[in-house]
């Protein structure tokens, strides 16, 4: 999140238009713009089988183009549906960046309607992060700047998290939260090669259908590093009994654990430092993790 990135308005036209010009054969299927609480892409349904996702911003825009290039692969060996791009579209001159044409994944996102049975959330996603590990990530995009630092060790996000902490004040058990960090910070580094990660399993990238986790949307901060990034959705989303079903299931240990706890700390804070007048949505969500660590 950069307060200084370029910020381009997204309209139905502009879309219509790169749609038209570069994918005729859907020229004649209705679109129109979704609602979401993401603050990186437009997502646009277009017709009644796919979906437009165009970067918003410029720290997003190598997104899409991360997205074609390794969605493709990892699908196949995953347990959930995942938004594999079925197109890629090109810069435009009223458009500058990489863009794609996706299935359009039926269900509502996790936020707006939890599934039936968190426990059985909790393992369906362990199983997801079990898988998505075991997946050969060689000449995988390294955790870094492109995804906004996901992956990366703990200590080199000490500073912007003590920052942020201390910036939100009265918002938040500041001292608390700080010696959780703190106790992340401290675990032990993940030792061998990275692994595939997502980067952000909010819960408005959780796609619920039929009562159940049926999909992971937006893997804009995919990237290879320290897998325990991916655990923060059990604080993020699951409650005590469904965490306990989560770790196991994901095949966690003690210290990617803690390290993991960390991640739902770093997620939260600078979120909610970021948006806290901005975006009442993911606020509530940073809000509610904190909580779940605290507790």
């Amino acid at each position: 999140m950069n307060a200084s990135d370029q910020i381009r308005t997204i309209d139905e036209p502009l879309v219509r238009a790169l749609v038209d010009g570069q994918f005729p054969r859907w020229s004649d299927l209705a679109l129109r713009r979704t609602l979401s609480a993401g603050t990186d892409n437009a997502i646009f349904r277009l017709g009644e089988s796919m979906a437009v996702r165009l970067p918003m911003r410029e720290s997003a825009a190598p997104q899409a183009e991360r997205e074609q290039r390794w969605l493709p692969i990892l699908a196949p060996a995953l347990p959930l549906e995942i938004p594999t791009p079925v197109a890629a579209g090109r810069p435009a001159e009223d458009y500058p960046w990489a863009w794609s044409v996706c299935p359009w994944m039926a269900g509502v996102d996790a936020a707006v309607a939890p599934p039936l049975d968190l426990t059985q959330a909790g393992r369906d996603l362990g199983e997801f992060i079990a898988a998505l590990g075991r997946i050969d990530a060689s000449g995988g995009p390294a955790a870094g700047r492109a995804n906004k630092g996901r992956g990366l060790p703990l200590a080199l996000l000490n500073e912007r998290v003590r920052a942020d902490i201390a910036a939100l004040g009265a918002e938040i058990n500041g001292a608390a939260v700080l010696e959780a960090w703190e106790e992340a910070v401290a675990a032990p580094a993940h030792r061998g090669q990275g692994t595939w990660i997502h980067g952000d399993l909010h819960p408005s990238n959780l796609l619920v259908r039929d009562g159940r986790i049926a999909g992971i949307l937006d893997f804009g901060l995919l990237g290879v590093g320290d897998p325990a990034c991916d655990l923060f959705v059990a604080w993020s989303y699951l409650d005590a009994p469904a965490r306990r079903v989560f770790q196991q299931a994901a095949g966690v240990g003690k210290a990617a654990w803690l390290r993991g706890r960390g991640w739902a700390i770093f997620s939260a804070v600078i979120a909610l430092a970021f948006y806290l007048h901005s975006n009442p949505t993911l606020c509530a969500m940073s809000r509610r993790t904190l909580a779940e660590v605290l507790s």
